[in-house]
């Protein structure tokens, strides 16, 4: 049975990027060798890292413009850390809003480094919203924000003008819709949530915003070594950079972020009318910040719950139960994941109401 796979990270990925990839662990551009066992100095992966940065700035519409690219590792947790090192002043202070878990981490990291000051926040209301209304201090030396809030089920859908450096954790959202990227001085992703697989994390950097803290940061922890060992400061991820350049240039094929935004906007349009027309379900997120990519929802009655759960599963339906801070259920939507997908959720939420 074909698997309808909605889990939040690590997430579907295209099925020509599993094919390729599995070649490449077999026998890597006929070269005799696995992926997995050939140097990163090679003359083989060295084309392919640069070839994954450059279409990172391509697809961002950011070629020329002053930024650079980077796989590290560590995950979108590690950024955290990274972005305060890099960009916050000894004795500075940063501005951070406030609208999830993930976002709540960075908080919490920033605040080991000096003044974090919270301009919004939607704690108060499990982060069912995104604030609105928010100053941004000018004296701060960056402001941080979450593009989409994985778990909560809700996304920024329009960006401040600030005259400080803009910061974006876009984990769960990159390469998904049409933005002004370059309004943008930093943006950082885990790879695993629409990008790749776990093990890498993309930044792109605006490097006139570095070498400015007063700072002295830990090597592995300091952007601009990065940048100057062109993402090989020390051994990187292979195999999820590869994949993820994989998926790079499915994405390119498809048309690119134009392309791709007008099918994740149908996929959450027909999943939200259903959510809001089947009186069986509510959704969780309010209607102005709900995501795209993953849509937060619940049952109105949780006596139907194991009808429901039994009817998604023989669907062959994977990874829909919502996070234990929501609970209910989470659809993620990722770019790889086909309209057809959606629709046979859809089918099976009218199926329930069949039942009970």
């Amino acid at each position: 049975m074909k698997k309808h796979n909605y889990s939040a990270g690590p997430c579907i990925l295209p099925q020509e990027v599993f094919e390729k990839s599995a070649q490449a662990i077999l026998n890597f551009n006929d070269s005799g060798l696995s992926l997995l066992e050939m140097s990163h100095r090679s003359k083989d992966f060295v084309a392919v890292m640069d070839e994954a940065r450059s279409l990172v700035l391509e697809l961002l519409g950011l070629e020329g413009k002053g930024y650079q690219a980077l796989f590290l590792a560590g995950g979108a947790s590690l950024e955290f850390l990274m972005v305060p090192y890099n960009l916050m002043k000894e004795n500075g202070k940063a501005a951070y809003l406030d609208t999830g878990t993930w976002a709540a981490a960075a908080i919490k990291e920033a605040q080991l480094f000096g003044e974090t000051s919270i301009i919004g926040s939607s704690k108060e209301q499990n982060y069912n919203h995104i604030p609105k209304g928010y100053s941004i201090p000018k004296d701060a030396d960056y402001f941080h924000c979450t593009s989409n809030n994985t778990i909560f089920g809700t996304q920024m859908k329009e960006f401040p003008e600030t005259s400080i450096p803009l910061v974006c954790d876009m984990s769960s959202d990159i390469f998904s819709r049409v933005l002004d990227f370059s309004k943008f001085d930093l943006i950082y992703a885990g790879a695993q949530k629409n990008m790749g697989p776990a093990g890498t994390t993309l930044i792109v950097v605006k490097e006139e915003i570095l070498g400015k803290t007063g700072r002295t940061i830990p090597s592995m922890l300091d952007y601009t070594k990065h940048i100057k060992a062109e993402s090989m400061y020390n051994t990187p991820p292979v195999f999820p950079i590869y994949a993820s350049l994989l998926t790079l240039q499915w994405l390119k094929n498809l048309g690119g972020i134009a392309a791709i935004e007008k099918i994740n906007n149908a996929k959450a349009a027909l999943l939200y009318a259903e959510i809001d027309r089947n009186p069986l379900f509510k959704g969780a997120a309010a209607v102005e910040d709900r995501s795209n990519m993953n849509a937060t929802f619940l049952l109105n009655d949780e006596a139907h719950a194991a009808t429901f759960d039994a009817l998604w599963k023989a669907a062959g339906i994977s990874g829909l139960p919502g996070h234990r801070s929501v609970g209910g259920y989470r659809a993620s939507m990722y770019n790889a994941l086909p309209l057809e997908s959606v629709q046979v959720l859809v089918d099976v939420m009218k199926e329930l109401e069949t039942k009970v």
